[in-house]
């Protein structure tokens, strides 16, 4: 029996691949497609991760879809709220109907001469094929199944109970418990707060500070045009608002870090009334934006640690012990529950294996251009989503672009096409952060360039200035029957 053959396979069923799929059968309704979701619901990280608090780290008029406006009250919303959005935005548009829950994208072998990607399926624990003509992968990219989890020594001595936010326990009960969070990345910024108010005691651990900016949970300015305009209307102007800006605000930092810093500890210091403490724990070393920034909606991390129901501690671990964590200064850190927020783990597009009329693909070889399509794989694209803005911005704007390459190629009668870049290009890591759950795996992802269409910008004003305009014919190159494969 001959394999089901679609048009388009959307990898992912998250805020991207909903996105994906909106443009796809907007722009182009009589192309066939699917959506593979490897779990059994939609929502990608906003259905996996369910630990207290968590939240958006950007303004939902940004992360949320351009085409679907963002109705709720919060700017900074909870996760059930964005899961609840991406679910009625997908059964509006008649978009869940075309999920396929449970199937897990294995491989992908693309045949030069059949023009057409043969996918290896999971099922139940089974094994079939799919074959499509254009592969899109909205996975992001992170690992799902495991989290970044480094090896504390004493760990096994310790009485209490060691959690990760990735596979958090269900009904966990830390009412009136003493808590310690490791990490202070987004993640472990919106767990204090949280679980602040029912644990006797949250101390957030930190081997160095973090910059931590209070902004607020909801937009009074958003509120008033919203009472002013039609909704789409609306939402478009206060999407412009904040990506104006989103952008100026990054760029500040990035031009003017002295400035920048002396804000942001101005604004700490104004909340905590304590210089020593925010030079100490909220004054880091590296300038803004060279890591992310943490947004704290309505200051709640502050609050909590005003009223007492958490502190900061900024220390290295010396080794776990029964009644908690002993730290290098030697202080004694007790606890009935530790949470290891250390950071996720990085993997490249769903951890799919590429494989191009025979050969596979080193990833690591490869350049992306417009941040989309790879050099060497054909008919083959990826969403990454913005470092220092909202994910969804570049998501979709990588989307209409996957839109014109497939109009592109039907009108120049193409069948398959792949980028090839005009001349050398110096490589640089496709992700520029000085992360650590970034530097820890950024090795095995494609490269961006040391130009345009190969440098993978983060700034949306450009991009959306540039991208839909993008000369097609210059860099997107037919496909022969021959090997795909090209030295780069």
């Amino acid at each position: 029996m001959a394999a089901e053959h679609l048009d388009v396979v959307v990898v992912g069923a998250g805020l991207s691949g909903i996105g994906a799929a909106y443009r796809l059968q907007t722009e182009h309704p009589g192309r066939s497609y699917a959506i593979l979701e490897a779990r059994e619901a939609l929502g990608g990280t906003w259905d996996l991760f369910r630990y207290p608090g968590i939240r958006s780290d950007s303004d939902m008029f940004t992360l949320g879809y351009p085409f679907e406006p963002w109705r709720d009250p919060k700017s900074i919303a909870d996760g059930p709220s964005i899961l609840r959005y991406i679910t009625e935005t997908a059964r509006q548009y008649g978009i869940d109907e075309r999920i396929r829950y449970g199937t897990k994208v294995i491989g992908a072998e693309w045949s030069s001469e059949d023009a057409r990607w043969t996918l290896t399926l999971e099922q139940g624990g089974e094994r079939r094929t799919l074959t499509c003509g254009f592969l899109y992968c909205c996975a992001g990219y992170y690992n799902y199944d495991e989290g970044h989890t480094p090896e504390f020594p004493g760990a096994d001595s310790f009485a209490g109970q060691l959690v990760y936010p990735q596979f958090w326990p269900e009904n966990l009960d830390y009412a009136g418990k003493r808590v310690v969070v490791i990490g202070s990345g987004a993640t472990a910024v919106t767990l204090v707060p949280a679980m602040a108010e029912q644990a006797e005691l949250v101390t957030m651990l930190q081997r160095s500070p973090t910059w931590i900016s209070p902004v607020p949970g909801r937009d009074k300015y958003a509120d008033r045009i919203r009472e002013l305009l039609p909704p789409k209307l609306a939402h478009r102007v206060i999407r412009t608002k904040n990506i104006l800006f989103n952008v100026g605000f990054y760029q500040y930092c990035r031009r003017r870090p002295e400035a920048a810093r002396k804000l942001l500890t101005g604004l700490s210091t104004r909340i905590l009334k304590d210089e020593k403490l925010v030079a100490e724990h909220f004054t880091p070393s590296y300038n803004p934006w060279d890591q992310r920034l943490c947004a704290v909606p309505d200051a709640d991390f502050f609050k909590a640690m005003k009223k007492g129901a958490a502190e900061v501690v900024t220390d290295h671990i010396d080794s776990f012990v029964p009644e908690g964590i002993r730290l290098a200064s030697g202080r004694v850190l007790e606890a009935d529950i530790v949470v290891s927020a250390t950071g996720l783990k990085l993997l490249a597009f769903g951890g799919i294996s590429l494989t191009v009329d025979g050969a596979p693909v080193d990833l690591s070889d490869q350049f992306v251009w417009q941040g989309a399509m790879l050099t060497g794989v054909p008919n083959f694209a990826v969403c990454i989503g913005y470092t220092n803005a909202s994910w969804t911005l570049r998501a979709d704007l990588t989307s209409r672009l996957v839109c014109k390459v497939l109009a592109h190629m039907d009108r120049r009668g193409y069948r398959a096409v792949v980028p090839r870049p005009e001349g050398h290009l110096d490589e640089r890591p496709l992700l520029d952060l000085a992360s650590g759950y970034i530097q820890r795996s950024i090795g095995d992802f494609p490269r961006q360039g040391d130009r345009h269409p190969w440098r993978v910008r983060q700034n949306y004003l450009l991009d959306s200035a540039t991208t839909m305009r993008t000369n097609l014919d210059k860099t997107l190159k037919p496909v022969d029957r021959t090997r795909a494969l090209q030295e780069v």
